[in-house]
């Protein structure tokens, strides 16, 4: 199923905080980018982010980035089996992850700053 039609639907969060139209009322985000926020989150939420940023140890850094393929592969949105975590550069405090979707054609791609 390949749509535009908004079939997730959540409150658009930046830095940490609701981001507010000129109005002062909340934005909304849908689909991919409500999708990337919830993985996110997830990821900031497991406390595996601060793991990551604490650990040195290369093996047990693709532990941790191991652990959080699985975090976003369990949601069930995501296609299993095409969620990829990398780091921008090593220690860098940034990763890229990528995903396919159920319902989208595109794959997802969003960052995570660890150090946020």
């Amino acid at each position: 199923m390949h749509t535009d039609k908004p079939l997730y639907i959540d409150l658009l969060i930046t830095g940490r905080n609701l981001t507010l139209n000129s109005a002062s009322e909340p934005v909304l985000c849908n689909n991919r980018e409500s999708i990337a926020q919830d993985c996110q989150h997830a990821i900031i939420e497991s406390g595996l982010a601060t793991r990551l940023l604490a650990e040195k140890s290369p093996t047990l850094r693709a532990d941790i980035m191991m652990q959080m393929t699985l975090l976003i592969e369990d949601d069930e949105r995501i296609t299993p089996g095409t969620v990829s975590v990398t780091e921008e550069t090593p220690l860098s405090g940034r990763l890229l992850i990528s995903a396919h979707t159920e319902d989208f054609f595109d794959p997802l791609t969003f960052t995570v700053s660890l150090d946020d």
